[in-house]
C-alpha cells in the first residue's frame, strides 16, 4: 500500500514512516524538505499520485494564534482538494485529547477548525487524537517557569510517548476509515505538577515545581480532566513515563 505521510521528517511522522515501511508498505515522507509543501499546494499533486492513503502529522512553524489558524485550515483544504483529485480513499489525520474543551487556546482552536474541516470533507477520514507526549514536557516546563519557578496546575495528566502514538497511526493508516475519532494516551495517570517534578529531577534540573490551580497552560486555565480522555475511551500505549525517562536521561 502506497501511503504519503505529510509531515513524514518529523518527531512522529518519521517514526510512522518507519514502522509502516518496516510491514511492507511504501510510505513516502512528504515536507517542505522533500518538496511538498502544504500550505502552497507546492509539490502536492506529485507527492500524492498513486497512492491510496495520506496520513497529516504536519505542524505550524508559527504558534501565533493567526498564523497556526492559517496553516492548519489552508493547509488541510490544500490536502483534501488534492487527494480528491488523486483519488485517494483515507485521510488519516493526528489531533489532540480534549482540544475542544479550550477554546483560549489558539493552538487548540485551529485543530478544531481543521477536524472540522476533515469532517466535512471529500475523502473518507479517520482522526487520531493523543495526549501530550513525553517528549514535550520539557517545553512546558520551559513555557511555565517564572525565573526559577515552574508553576503547573495540580490537574490530572496523562502523557503518552511518541513511539506509542506512532504506533496507533501506522495501525489505523491501513484500516478501513470510519469517520471517527479515537483515542490514545499513555498507560498511567498523574498530576501534573507532580509528574513535572519528577522529570526535572530526574534531568537535574534545579528549577521549583509549585502547584497553581490558576496557571495558564498555553493560555487556558485547565478544568480537572482538561487535558485526559474520558474513562475507557482512549487505546493506552505501552511505554510507562518511568522507563521513557530513564531512556531520556
Amino acid at each position: 500500500m502506497r501511503i504519503v505521510v505529510i509531515g513524514g521528517t518529523g518527531l512522529i511522522g518519521g517514526k510512522v514512516v518507519g514502522k509502516l515501511n518496516d510491514r511492507g508498505h511504501e510510505a513516502v515522507p512528504a515536507a517542505p524538505s522533500t518538496g511538498v509543501n502544504t500550505l502552497t499546494g507546492e509539490g502536492l499533486a506529485a507527492a500524492l499520485a498513486g497512492a491510496e492513503v495520506v496520513v497529516d502529522v504536519s505542524n505550524s512553524p508559527s504558534f501565533e494564534d493567526a498564523a497556526v489558524l492559517e496553516f492548519f485550515t489552508t493547509s488541510t483544504r490544500n490536502l483534501l482538494a488534492a487527494e480528491e483529485e488523486a483519488g485517494v480513499w483515507h485521510h488519516l489525520a493526528l489531533s489532540i485529547v480534549g482540544v475542544d474543551g479550550l477554546p483560549g487556546n489558539g493552538y487548540f482552536r485551529a485543530k478544531v477548525a481543521q477536524e472540522r474541516l476533515i469532517k466535512q470533507g471529500p475523502v473518507p477520514y479517520s482522526i487520531v487524537r493523543a495526549t501530550q507526549f513525553y517528549e514535550f514536557v520539557k517545553g512546558i516546563a520551559d513555557n511555565a517557569t517564572d525565573g526559577d519557578t515552574v508553576r503547573v496546575p495540580p490537574v490530572l495528566f496523562q502523557p503518552v510517548a511518541a513511539d506509542d502514538v506512532a504506533e496507533a497511526l501506522a495501525r489505523a493508516a491501513v484500516e478501513t476509515p470510519q469517520k471517527i475519532i479515537t483515542e490514545v494516551a499513555g498507560p498511567e495517570t498523574f498530576r501534573f505538577d507532580e509528574l513535572v517534578a519528577r522529570a526535572l529531577r530526574a534531568w537535574h534540573d534545579p528549577r521549583t515545581v509549585v502547584p497553581d490551580p490558576h496557571a495558564r497552560y498555553f493560555g487556558s486555565e485547565l478544568a480537572e480532566r482538561s487535558l485526559v480522555p474520558d474513562d475507557g475511551r482512549a487505546r493506552p500505549g505501552r511505554i510507562r513515563f518511568d522507563d521513557w525517562l530513564r531512556r531520556s536521561s
